[in-house]
């Protein structure tokens, strides 16, 4: 169980504001730029250890955010900043160090040891410290890859995945940092209370000891939240106590296991059997001893006996075990390291291994990320692998599994190794923990203000009233609530949330259970930032040029695994829960996020992974199995640039089921140039339609639309079918354009054997958020259109808007017809097409409809004739069915075999002289269908029918769109449904 932490520089070593002054009415301070040189100059004079001293006496660990507050707090806002003189050693270096060696170092690797033996934990320190420095050369590749300004690893991931895994783990980065803080304040009141003043506790009794800590933890996270809210120039300042205080325990330890193989120290534990005893209450080991010639009971024998008198009843392993005392630490030499191998070897519950988000300001940020990252990371690797060895080594094993000292009278047992004194790493530990703690609830709300002012999470820029914010260009996403703060910029709302949740992780209590808690999430931290750096090094962007050279993709993916193995080898259930949480987030900010473009990897992976998959596409027209409705939507917009009829985009999506391709298309009247920027992708957003915008701009609208229905689509993402409204207005005298771009554009998706849906009142159609409890959907089967009439019901169904209604299929036979063998055949197909519907058959005369069935199409009769040869046996009719079906798919070159062999058809070739007869049959024909449609389907949700094709001679437009109009009177919701000439259901699978 433990911590180890891995340092994230966020800082490009630049300052939002200028490192040098403008020049005051003294002409002492110097320009930007201009006086640069006179600057490094005088720079470059300053003795070597004055400026060494110098730049130490300034360290902090501190982000660049938060010395720029500090410096407004002076009620001066100077421009003036010191930090960017800070080299490799000072500037990432120590504060990597610092955060990295903590309160696990000091208060468990020695329990760690003794319970899993040297072997162990050696490949379990080992495996941390792999992963973390995997971890390190792939931030340092992404750091080096441009500036990285306030947020570090958030700004590295969101701008590497995008803003929604940046969302995503920038929360669960920032709550692992304010659980950090629980972990250190726990840590702080463990020390003090164990090790320091174990007479203040509030609460005696063992059991009581959790209440303790929960009480004096609130206290002190009160405590330091108001040194925070105050001033964290205070911080500031004791920044070098603390890291001196991590450097001096750290080789007093080291001091320690010298002085052991020259004199080991005078610590001496008391077993009863294997168990060492808490020594607090007895001086003697032993049950009796001689006083005066007398042998009388010690203190040790009234701790587990009922009385001192040596007949009385005494606990059973207290007189079945004898007592022996051994010495605490045999040293170097002693041989101790044989037994402590392996003999002890178990499973540790926690990882040893987290991160936390630490910048400095550099003077050259891409050379001294790298190299100080990884360099602290490979020196507190050798501490902690060394450690492991030394303690195994040096301290028997029973004392290294007392995990807070019991047994060598409350002292750590990492202090009793220690030289001069214990008592240095106990006040070294207990400074260290109180530093890592004031750094965690100073950095956590920082870098919730950092997400914040992306503006990518809504629910953080909601105010305390419920309001949503509406910051001005000015305000810099300052009156975000968790992004505004004190005058000079402190978070001061996000530093409430952080102690609030912070809270929590006092209320558990207990530095091992909450330890799992912040490695959850500091791991799916790095685990994103291993990801990002391999998809930026697959993709090969031209802007991924980082500066540092030594990685490569694989050992991105190497530490994406074990960060992952980490997580559910630490904890399954706790990385469960943080997965849960990313996830979710990641989907909240999907749905109702900001929508950003940062030019990230994921969406360079889409584009590859479109570009790859367009150039497999074959342009052949799909199986039938694969067939989908692929719109093309032609949409009028009016005067103020919105879609004169909304609804055309819900049928879309009610249509498709949220899948397959859409394009909204609209065609408006000018030039380009003055009309570039009109688009429809507010439309789409409003109506939720998923697809891509399409305006041509053309003085010539009929071309237009020609243009669009030819060319729209890339490769073999094409559309196969158009959906355009009824064009209501074209009786009028202004609606003889919209007459004629509609029966053109029937004329051309026939000839590109496109599909043709047209719906008549649009208006009425219901949107994605109405739900039809009831009623029918009817489908007009008259002319076998391939299946479209079919499946356009049943994928309707699959929307939640029309999936409470009932399909049912209506067809008409002629008199000399069998109606109810036909009726069970046609059950039968759609059993087998598994469709559920219900079917009935209408008898109609011949030349009721004769004129209905003109087109070069499969007529009345080729349908009749596959219903009828359905009383082959099941396997012929199967196979007869689909050669049917396969023979009427399809390409053009099909259809003029079709043709040309096929029957006779009972085609309408009507003379000029004989149009006027010829529009009296068909108008007699929209008539007499119209009276059976609407008698069955008048209260119907919606009709689909069979759309016949205009006429070859264009003097019969007119009539044309008459007969349309008569065959759908009477009707609210119509869709007409014209086959793009190819089979779209199937009876196989």
């Amino acid at each position: 169980m433990g911590v180890f932490f891995l340092c994230i520089p966020s800082g490009d070593g630049q300052s939002e504001s200028s490192p040098f002054l403008t020049p005051d009415s003294d002409g002492e301070h110097y320009y930007e730029g201009k006086n640069m040189a006179l600057f490094e100059e005088e720079m470059d004079s300053n003795p070597m250890v004055s400026s060494f001293l110098n730049k130490l006496a300034n360290y902090t660990n501190l982000t660049q955010g938060v010395r720029e507050h500090e410096e407004a707090e002076d009620g001066v806002r100077r421009m003036t900043v010191m930090v960017p003189l800070m080299g490799t050693f000072i500037g990432v270096y120590l504060p990597c160090m610092q955060n990295i060696l903590g309160v696990i170092l000091f208060l468990r690797l020695t329990w760690i040891v003794g319970t899993a033996g040297i072997l162990g934990s050696f490949a379990i320190v080992s495996m941390c410290c792999i992963c973390t420095l995997l971890t390190a050369i792939s931030m340092s590749a992404i750091a080096t890859n441009g500036v990285v300004p306030a947020g570090g690893s958030y700004y590295m991931i969101s701008r590497s995945l995008g803003p929604e895994f940046g969302g995503a783990v920038g929360l669960c980065f920032y709550l692992g940092t304010t659980f950090a803080g629980s972990l250190y304040i726990l840590g702080i009141i463990e020390i003090l209370l164990t090790y320091i003043i174990p007479t203040a506790t509030l609460f005696e009794e063992d059991a009581a000891m959790l209440n303790n800590m929960r009480v004096y933890g609130t206290c002190c996270l009160v405590l330091m939240a108001l040194v925070v809210f105050v001033g964290v120039k205070y911080v500031n300042k004791l920044a070098l106590v603390f890291l001196a205080c991590v450097i001096l325990s750290i080789m007093a330890t080291y001091a320690g296991v010298i002085k052991t193989i020259i004199e080991p120290p005078e610590f001496n534990v008391c077993l009863l059997g294997n168990r060492s005893l808490k020594n607090e209450k007895f001086d003697t080991c032993a049950k009796t001893e001689v006083v005066k010639n007398l042998t009388v009971t010690t203190e040790l024998w009234s701790l587990f006996c009922d009385s001192k008198y040596s007949n009385t009843t005494c606990d059973e392993y207290f007189t079945l075990n004898n007592l022996t005392e051994i010495q605490a630490i045999p040293g170097l030499l002693s041989g101790v390291i044989k037994g402590a191998l392996h003999d002890h070897l178990g499973i540790i519950d926690h990882s040893i291994m987290a991160g936390s988000n630490r910048s400095g300001d550099l003077k050259d940020a891409q050379k001294s990320i790298p190299i100080g990252t990884i360099m602290a990371i490979l020196t507190t690797s050798f501490i902690y692998i060394s450690f492991v060895v030394l303690f195994g080594a040096c301290i028997e094993g029973v004392v290294l599994r007392d995990k807070f000292g019991y047994s060598v009278k409350k002292i750590p047992v990492i202090g009793i190794l220690a030289w001069p004194s214990p008592w240095v790493i106990v006040i070294g530990s207990f400074f260290s923990c109180c530093g890592a703690g004031l750094q965690s609830l100073t950095g956590a709300p920082r870098l919730l203000q950092a997400i914040a002012r992306d503006g990518i999470i809504p629910f953080l820029q909601v105010s305390v009233t419920g309001v949503l914010y509406q910051p001005s260009p000015s305000a810099s996403g300052l009156s975000q609530v968790f992004g505004h703060g004190k005058a000079n910029g402190e978070p001061t709302w996000a530093l409430l949330l952080t102690v609030g949740i912070c809270e929590i992780g006092i209320l558990i209590a207990s530095v091992d259970n909450v330890a799992p808690i912040l490695s959850m999430f500091f791991l799916m931290c790095y685990l994103f930032v291993n990801l990002a750096c391999a998809v930026q090094t697959l993709l090969g962007t031209p802007n991924w040029r980082p500066r540092f050279k030594f990685y490569h993709w694989s050992l991105s993916f190497l530490g994406m695994s074990l960060c992952l193995s980490l997580m559910f080898i630490c904890s399954w259930y706790y990385a469960l829960v943080a997965i849960v949480i990313a996830g979710c987030i990641y989907k909240y900010i999907e749905y109702k996020g900001a929508v950003k473009e940062w030019g990230d990897g994921i969406r360079g992976l889409s584009l590859n992974a479109a570009r790859y998959a367009l150039i497999r596409l074959e342009e052949a027209p799909p199986h039938t199995k694969n067939w989908r409705p692929q719109l093309m939507v032609l949409c009028k917009m009016n005067s103020d640039l919105l879609v004169k009829h909304p609804r055309l985009l819900s049928l879309t999506t009610q249509l498709k089921a949220g899948k397959g391709l859409t394009i909204v298309c609209s065609v408006l009247d000018g030039t380009y140039m003055t009309r570039a920027n009109d688009n429809l992708k507010t439309a789409m957003a409003v109506e939720k339609t998923k697809g891509f915008s399409h305006v041509v701009v053309s003085s010539n609208l009929r071309n237009a639309f020609s243009l669009l229905i030819q060319s729209a689509g890339l490769g073999g993402m094409k559309h196969n079918a158009v959906l355009m409204a009824w064009p209501a207005d074209w009786k009028l005298a202004l609606g003889s354009l919209a007459r004629r771009n509609f029966i053109e554009t029937v004329r051309e998706t026939t000839s590109a054997n496109q599909a043709m849906l047209v719906a008549k009142n649009i208006d009425r159609f219901p949107s994605n958020q109405e739900r039809l409890k009831d009623g029918n959907i009817d489908v007009w089967w008259i002319v076998h259109d391939g299946g479209l009439l079919m499946l356009l019901p049943f994928l309707l169904k699959q929307h939640k808007v029309w999936k409470k209604c009932t399909m049912r299929i209506f067809t008409v036979a002629q008199m000399d017809d069998n109606s109810i063998q036909m009726k069970k055949d046609l059950q039968m197909f759609l059993y087998q097409l598994r469709l559920d519907a219900e079917v009935e058959v209408v008898e109609m005369h011949d030349s009721d409809i004769s004129a209905f069935t003109y087109e070069k199409t499969l007529m009345m009769e080729q349908r009749s004739q596959m219903l009828k040869q359905m009383h082959l046996s099941r396997t012929e009719r199967e196979r007869e069915i689909q050669s049917i079906t396969d023979v009427s798919r399809g390409s053009i070159k099909r259809k003029k075999q079709s043709a040309v062999h096929a029957p006779p058809l009972n085609i309408m070739c009507i003379p000029e002289e004989e149009v006027s007869m010829s529009n009296v049959r068909r108008m007699h024909t929209a008539v007499k269908l119209n009276e059976v449609v609407v008698k069955k389907s008048k209260n119907s949700e919606l009709v689909l029918l069979n759309m016949p094709g205009p006429p070859k001679n264009k003097k019969g437009d007119e009539n044309y769109m008459e007969f349309l109009e008569v065959l759908m009177e009477g009707l609210d919701r119509v869709l007409l449904v014209r086959g793009g000439g190819r089979e779209v259901v199937t009876i196989y699978s």
